[in-house]
């Protein structure tokens, strides 16, 4: 572009492209020799290529400052690294709909704080998380594009008085555009705000699925039985298993979401524009991308050698009285009562079977009509968790056909997304 706009001689030009090409080759093949004598990279680099082609190297800072360099390399860096998240997500999310296809069928509990509530499928509930990594998906996406404007040529806040054209090095380096004022375009750090709560929010759901993992694996839940990969034993107790892949991820969440408040911290009273603090944002950005990263790959090899224990969840479908409410709502579609008025019935049907340790379908047809004349044979066959999960048939219910119908969905988005 210096050479383009006549600031330098295409001579000098094509002789600084040169020796850079071949200091990136010296870097890549760690043979190139960094001096701590001189101050920063773009010191080490430009010294390294005087001593290649001489006085000529002097000419590679024209119009430029490290400001603006330093804001291109991180926001090149950034929207690299969301490229890289957003293709492990995706493999993340092959994963859940592997887990979903597999178990659209499969009955287990569905719970409120953390009481059984009622019963749902394995499907549904792994493509909840889907859903949920669908979002982190959006947000990185959302975040990459933002921040796709070239700082270069902004200088060190004011712009340049040489001639030089902003639209075609940005054009070059796969930008949409320059950004449109020097000052915030060395100043900016917003793009990495973004990433870093893309990345936080990524990091919670990861942690509220590595959560449930843990919950599942261990011996008083048993739904799951989880890997050998992703799993230690015990240095004392020969018998344990430990989920620690899984309360890492979880664990990793504190430490994503806190390198976030960090930079809001370091941002929230710098003035404009540059500031040596800014230094500290690059830090927090590597370190969550790491983090974020291994995290991501930790979760998908989990869930695919993760096999949930089918007599298992389905035995416990059908505790905790979890389909009270079918049978509410039965009162309601065939008696024609108001919910309220079914609610208090069940309730005390509830509270009967508890009295004499049974689970509602185990109460007798008197009993049942003692409580309510309305309920029929028909009403019983309802409290069977099976049942109950193959009428939920709303969109977005737990119902094996919606299940399948999401999971095709999702299948069919993630391919043409691909594409």
């Amino acid at each position: 572009m210096l050479a383009e706009q006549g600031i330098i001689s295409s001579t000098d030009a094509a002789s600084i492209a040169k020796g850079l090409q071949a200091i990136q080759i010296e870097i890549a093949d760690g043979e190139f020799d960094f001096k701590s004598d001189l101050e920063d990279i773009h010191m080490n680099i430009e010294g390294r290529l005087r001593e290649m082609i001489g006085p000529v190297a002097g000419r590679l800072h024209t119009a430029r400052s490290r400001n603006d360099q330093v804001a291109t390399d991180f926001r090149l860096w950034t929207r690299a690294s969301c490229s890289v998240i957003d293709s492990q997500i995706r493999q993340l999310m092959t994963a859940l709909l592997d887990q979903a296809a597999a178990g659209a069928d499969m009955v287990m509990p569905g719970f409120t704080h953390l009481q059984v509530a009622q019963p749902i499928t394995w499907g549904h509930h792994m493509m909840a998380y889907v859903e949920m990594f669908g979002r982190d998906l959006t947000r990185f996406a959302d975040a990459a594009k933002r921040m796709n404007e070239s700082p270069l040529g902004a200088a060190a806040l004011a712009g340049t008085s040489f001639p030089i054209d902003r639209f075609r090095t940005a054009k070059a380096l796969d930008f949409d555009r320059p950004m449109a004022n020097s000052i915030d375009a060395v100043s900016d750090r917003d793009f990495v705000i973004e990433y870093l709560s893309a990345a936080s929010i990524t990091a919670v759901h990861l942690s509220r699925l590595a959560e449930e993992v843990v919950l599942w694996c261990s011996d008083l839940v048993s739904f799951v039985q989880i890997g050998d990969s992703f799993t230690t034993g015990s240095s004392i107790m020969p018998q344990k298993r430990n989920p620690d892949a899984a309360e890492l991820i979880r664990a990793k969440t504190g430490r994503i979401s806190g390198s976030l408040v960090a930079l809001l911290t370091i941002l929230k009273a710098l003035p404009l524009a540059y500031s040596k603090d800014l230094q500290e944002d690059k830090e927090q950005l590597f370190d969550v991308a790491d983090n974020l990263e291994l995290s991501l790959a930790a979760m998908e090899g989990l869930l695919r050698e993760m096999t949930p224990d089918i007599s298992r969840l389905s035995d416990a479908a059908g505790s905790g009285y979890s389909t009270a409410t079918d049978l509410a709502d039965w009162l309601v579609r065939e008696a024609g009562f108001p919910f309220r008025e079914s609610h208090e019935v069940v309730s005390g049907l509830v509270r009967l079977a508890h009295d004499r340790g049974l689970t509602l379908s185990e109460l007798t047809m008197d009993e049942l009509q003692a409580a309510c004349p309305a309920i029929t044979a028909a009403a019983r066959e309802i409290l069977d968790p099976r049942k109950s999960v193959m009428s939920r048939t709303s969109y977005g219910g737990t119902a094996p056909e919606r299940v399948r119908e999401q999971i095709q969905a999702w299948k069919e988005k993630l391919a043409c997304e691909r594409d």
